[in-house]
């Protein structure tokens, strides 16, 4: 159990919310791909998505089921005032839980990571 009491959680229900989040950040990882961008809301909104070419209704069932609680364990990393979706890829049914919520963990931090300064010489 983390420390601190997590946020409260606001579920994204509205095509537009899932617009929205699909024109912000995105990170990949082999179980899922994670979509946030900022909102003026300052509960973290979540929403998921899993399409029908990742397989039957049970596993993209299954499928969403992992990535809600991946969300729960990790959910006092959420940043307020941000959506995020959570495109469920089949991977994530064989992807030891463990590993799906420490690379989710992993992904919203970098979302949140300050922009790195291009390299190269500063220009005069």
């Amino acid at each position: 159990m983390p420390d601190s009491p997590a946020l409260p959680l606001r579920r994204l229900k509205k095509r537009a919310q899932f617009l929205k989040a699909a024109r912000g950040s995105k990170i990949a990882r082999r179980g899922f791909v994670l979509q946030a961008v900022p909102v003026a809301d300052p509960v973290p909104g979540v929403g998921y998505t899993v399409t029908k070419k990742t397989g039957n209704s049970p596993e993209r069932s299954r499928i969403k089921r992992r990535l809600r609680e991946a969300v729960r364990a990790c959910s006092d990393r959420l940043v307020a005032g941000h959506d995020y979706v959570l495109i469920g890829r089949r991977e994530s049914l064989s992807e030891p839980f463990d590993n799906l919520t420490r690379e989710l963990g992993k992904a919203i931090a970098r979302l949140h990571r300050p922009a790195q300064a291009p390299s190269g010489h500063p220009k005069p």
